[in-house]
């Protein structure tokens, strides 16, 4: 299955960052795609650097505008989407929400962000709500996905949970970048490689191939900017690398095999081996 990740920088201007989302997605049925991946909350700047009760504004319902649009797109292109809105549920309540729209248009699902973080620069916890769906994958047209989002790839108990409610590939919208003024070239270097290295183990741990997608292009909030670093990419379900964009704008393609999973999975049958009965402290937040 020929997939197609959207990397791109995003805009003040909402319809503006829609009509560059509709056109990859154009491009990618065009060049045969069955699936495209757009960024972590690609309607907007990444608007959680500080915390401003006036940003709530930017939140929107779903099914709404943003959905409707993109799910024109997706069936004008034969394609399944997978978008990334700030989801408004009621006044004062609000998630990080990942959309799938299938072929016909149609919304098949959605995911709403389960581990939220709260750090310099990315204060996501001032705006949205954790999720309340579970880790449970969207059936689609084309398989069952595992969508997760951004601050959820550096869990393992999610990609696994995703993997044993029957995903046939893990997808996650990213939005994710360095900090110029304090993290210096090695610095850079580890954060990339640790957050390709992280998915990579999911892959391998589950079988299963990962999309990741990121955005591109410097944000400021003064008095830092976020340089989102790219690097777009899919690994196969042996942590191969299938495809990796650069740092610049790129609409990255890519083949999967999601019959490779049954084949790797009978040669590393780590589902069989778990020790499910020895487990249980995994619930636990740490073993005092």
């Amino acid at each position: 299955m020929k997939i197609a990740i959207a990397q791109y920088a995003c805009h003040a201007d909402a319809p503006t960052n829609l009509a560059t989302a509709e056109r990859h997605i154009a491009e990618a049925g065009a060049a045969g795609a069955a699936l495209v991946l757009l960024p972590e909350l690609h309607n907007t700047p990444y608007f959680c650097q500080r915390e401003d009760p006036a940003r709530f504004a930017h939140a929107e319902p779903i099914p709404g505008a943003s959905t409707a649009r993109l799910g024109d797109a997706a069936r004008a292109a034969g394609v399944v989407v997978v978008a990334s809105l700030f989801e408004r549920r009621a006044a004062g309540l609000y998630h990080n929400t990942a959309v799938v729209l299938d072929r016909d248009g149609s919304i098949a699902g959605r995911y709403r962000k389960m581990h939220i973080p709260d750090d310099p620069e990315y204060y996501e916890k001032y705006y949205f709500t954790p999720g309340d769906l579970g880790f449970t994958p969207i059936d689609t047209s084309i398989g069952r996905l595992g969508v997760l989002v951004c601050w959820d790839q550096w869990y393992p108990e999610a990609a696994r949970l995703m993997a044993l409610a029957g995903a046939d590939l893990l997808v996650y919208p990213s939005a994710i970048g360095y900090d110029d003024a304090t993290d210096d070239a090695a610095e850079q270097q580890r954060q990339l490689a640790a957050w390709q290295g992280v998915q990579r183990g999911h892959a391998i741990a589950n079988g299963l191939s990962v999309i990741t997608s990121n955005r591109v292009g410097t944000e400021g909030d003064a008095p830092t900017d976020i340089r989102f670093w790219g690097h777009s990419f899919v690994f196969g379900p042996q942590g191969e690398t299938i495809a990796e964009a650069g740092a610049d704008p790129e609409l990255l393609l890519a083949e999967v095999d999601l019959h490779r999973t049954e084949t790797v999975r009978r040669i590393w049958p780590f589902l069989r081996d778990r020790r499910i009965d020895a487990f249980g402290d995994i619930t636990r937040r740490f073993r005092d």
